[in-house]
């Protein structure tokens, strides 16, 4: 009996075994270990029945869209996962992350749009990693920090990569074959394998370098073109397919002894088209740097901006970078900006900054300087040192001083004064007289809060004018507007102000603006109007020419009337076109009669002898003798001949049916 129960147990156990494979899937058992096909199964989503002694999955050619959370789940003895050739777009934060033995992953030919950060951790044993044939346009920074030090084979070729993250690829020091071909790549950082000691294949084929920098990796190991033929500890190299611009800086890889001659020069022009290894040497040539542009000299007061311009030009195109007056490179930081192109802004200038800053232009045929002087005034301040006045006594004042500081305009001094004029909806114009005593003035300076904060707004005038247009003001805002002289103390040789006069004014409601906008209205308007009329005059225009058309086909209408001797047999009465010749009378009962012909005509014959039809009287024909003419019964019996006498339908009114 116990023998039975155990065989049954077995019996159940392989039944329940033989379950775990999926359906339209082939298992095969590798005791242990156990491999999942399920090649061309038509599959859409992974599996859910997977046995977790699976060390091969294998989901090649299915229509797979996404990959969950859920999918792979505690399948730690997973070591090989091929999902190649699917449609995968998405891809769950931390998918594999209980696959921690899996050392090959093949996701090539999916819809990969991007790689984040979180989307393949928890692989820390990861070897082989094909993103191949998908449609990646950016890869993470962090993407392959899990296994960065264990990866040695990784494929992103065939994508849409315009940036690779080079400082995660220096860091594969693992790595053995690196693909990159056949991306967008325009850009290679210098000495970015160095540290890739084992690299031994580098593909950088078809994407849109014009140059490839000298590496020192690629001065350690020999480089070769094809694998076939070449030592095991070299470097194989492949760069056709990229629009090389052939100068001195390719110089070190025209000297290499490569046996392939399939690489073209895109640039420069007189190189354009030839083979890379058939141009001489001494045709890699550069040019060195010339400054082309610069600004001269700037001077700006203490707190604003400076804008220093400087531009290069050379073969390769050169780089800008700054030297500051003491010596130093000028680096980005939180006052300086250094861009590309040449220029350095310097956000908040100090007295410090004063002197001649060296814009310097290199590339790798030499360098070019320039000097550019810059001056920095400082602010105006008092010349003791202390606080400034109150506003009503006469003496100099900080010139950071709010223009809220003195909104009353009798604050002003005796020989000063502030007028304001012509105020419109964003601008005014501002007068002041200058002070009759006191040294001479350097210039002028207006403060007056921005248009949309009290933030202070600062404009320096020559000391010759006595007027400024105040600019870019918002529509119905007040403002507080104040003029100061800043003048040089004599006494100490600091630079001082004295306040003018302040002001307070509003500028006008931006209404005026709808009222242009409504004249504009009323323009259109009146075009509308006169258009209408011009319209409505060829109307009327053509609708005489209709009137006159008809009238002109009624007299017609007449005249063949005049020609017709045929009379109505019914209604006793003679033709329209009889009536026609009775002169003006005739003339006012052709217009009605128009109306009435085509009901006369219905009984009147068109020839000679009338129908025996017609000559049937009825009592509605005499009812119509006052509009059609009636002919007698005894002219209906006589010859033609006899009714040569026409009457008018009313003689016919005596007549008895």
């Amino acid at each position: 009996m116990d023998h039975l129960l155990l065989y049954a147990l077995a019996l159940c156990l392989g039944l329940s075994c033989a379950q775990l494979c999926p359906p339209r899937c082939t298992c095969q058992n590798l005791s242990p270990s156990l491999a999942v096909l399920c090649a061309r199964a038509g599959l859409l989503f992974v599996p859910a029945l997977l046995d977790q002694r699976t060390a091969e999955l294998r989901l090649t050619d299915n229509f797979i869209a996404a990959v969950r959370r859920r999918d792979f789940a505690n399948m730690t003895r997973l070591v090989h996962l091929t999902l190649s050739r699917n449609a995968i777009r998405q891809l769950a934060p931390f998918a594999f992350a209980d696959l921690r033995g899996l050392r090959a992953l093949h996701m090539d030919g999916n819809r990969l749009p991007a790689l984040g950060d979180q989307q393949l951790r928890g692989l820390p044993n990861l070897r082989h990693l094909i993103l191949g044939n998908n449609q990646l346009r950016a890869v993470a920074p962090g993407a392959f920090d899990d296994f960065a030090t264990t990866l040695e084979d990784l494929d992103l070729s065939y994508n849409n990569l315009a940036r690779v993250p080079w400082e995660t690829i220096r860091r594969l020091s693992n790595v053995n074959s690196l693909s990159l071909d056949h991306n967008l790549i325009t850009h290679v950082p210098q000495g970015v394998f160095a540290d890739l000691r084992k690299l031994a294949r580098l593909d950088m084929t078809s994407n849109r370098l014009k140059k490839i920098p000298l590496d020192p990796l690629f001065l350690r190991l020999p480089v070769y073109a094809k694998s076939k033929g070449s030592p095991l500890s070299s470097l194989v190299l492949s760069f056709g397919g990229n629009p090389l611009h052939c100068n001195c800086e390719l110089l070190w890889l025209r000297r290499l002894a490569r046996e392939d001659d399939l690489e073209t020069c895109a640039s420069p022009p007189e190189l354009l088209g030839k083979y890379f290894w058939s141009v001489p040497e001494e045709e890699f040539v550069c040019e060195p740097p010339v400054i082309t542009r610069h600004t001269a000299w700037l001077a700006v007061t203490e707190g604003q901006a400076a804008s220093l311009r400087c531009r290069g030009a050379g073969d390769p195109e050169p780089a800008v970078h700054w030297v500051s007056p003491e010596g130093k490179l000028v680096a980005n930081g939180s006052r300086t900006l250094a861009y590309e192109n040449g220029s350095l802004e310097i956000l908040v200038a100090t007295v410090k900054d004063s002197g001649a800053f060296t814009c310097v232009a290199s590339n790798a045929a030499g360098e070019a300087t320039a000097s550019v002087e810059l001056l920095v005034s400082p602010l105006p301040q008092l010349s003791d040192g202390t606080h400034p006045p109150a506003p009503a006594a006469a003496g100099p004042s900080d010139i950071l001083t709010s223009a809220k500081a003195g909104t009353n305009t009798s604050t002003t001094l005796p020989e000063g004064g502030v007028l304001v004029s012509e105020l419109a909806v964003s601008s005014v114009l501002i007068h002041w007289f200058p002070p009759r005593s006191g040294p001479g003035v350097r210039m002028y300076q207006i403060q007056y809060n921005s248009s949309y904060d009290d933030t202070p707004v600062y404009r320096m005038i020559p000391p010759s004018s006595r007027a400024f247009l105040v600019k870019d003001l918002a529509a119905g805002r007040a403002y507080d507007l104040c003029v100061l002289a800043v003048y040089d103390d004599g006494a100490t040789a600091l630079t001082t102000t004295r306040r003018l006069g302040c002001v307070q004014f509003s500028t006008q409601p931006g209404y005026l603006q709808c009222r242009s906008l409504h004249a504009h209205f009323l323009g259109g308007t009146i075009i509308i109007i006169i258009g209408g009329i011009i319209v409505a005059s060829v109307l009327l225009f053509i609708i005489i020419l209709m009137i006159r058309y008809k009238l002109h086909g009624g007299q017609e209408g007449h005249k063949k009337a005049k020609v017709s001797n045929v009379y109505s047999q019914t209604n006793g009465g003679q033709t329209l076109a009889s009536r026609a010749q009775d002169g003006a009378e005739s003339r006012v009962r052709g217009l009605t009669g128009m109306v009435l012909s085509k009901d006369c005509e219905k009984e009147v014959g068109t020839g000679d002898t009338p129908s025996p039809r017609r000559r049937t009287w009825s009592r509605t024909s005499v009812d119509l003798q006052s509009k059609c003419p009636v002919p007698d019964r005894a002219e209906e019996q006589a010859p033609p001949a006899a009714v040569g006498e026409r009457r008018w339908a009313g003689e016919w009114t005596d007549m008895k049916i």
